[in-house]
């Protein structure tokens, strides 16, 4: 049971990161914060660094060097094509699992 549970937030981590960070420019620490935050599950810098290096090679996130209090933090901010993709699977989940999710969302305690 804890394994479907894993798989399906895994599989939504993409989609909260980009959410996020259409927020708000956020560093990767304070990133991490806000997935364990939403999700109750803690993900390390070697999960959520890959995967905002691998969203920056593709042009969906950019990021900036920010010095505070004589320390340099990484913030990664949504870029145009990046709120696309998220617009795009905003629909999906909209338009196309509105229904699924709705029933889903709505069934009492069995």
């Amino acid at each position: 049971m804890i394994r479907v549970i894993e798989s399906l937030l895994q599989g939504l981590h993409g989609p909260i990161i980009l959410w996020l960070l259409r927020q708000a420019p956020l560093h990767g620490y304070g990133l991490m914060k806000e997935l364990s935050r939403l999700t109750g599950r803690n993900l390390g810098p070697s999960i959520v660094y890959p995967f905002l290096h691998r969203l920056e090679e593709n042009d969906l996130v950019e990021s900036i060097w920010v010095r505070h209090e004589g320390r340099s933090r990484r913030y990664y901010s949504l870029t145009k094509k990046g709120e696309a993709l998220l617009k795009r699977i905003r629909y999906l989940f909209h338009n196309r699992l509105s229904e699924v999710l709705n029933d889903f969302l709505s069934e009492e305690s069995s």
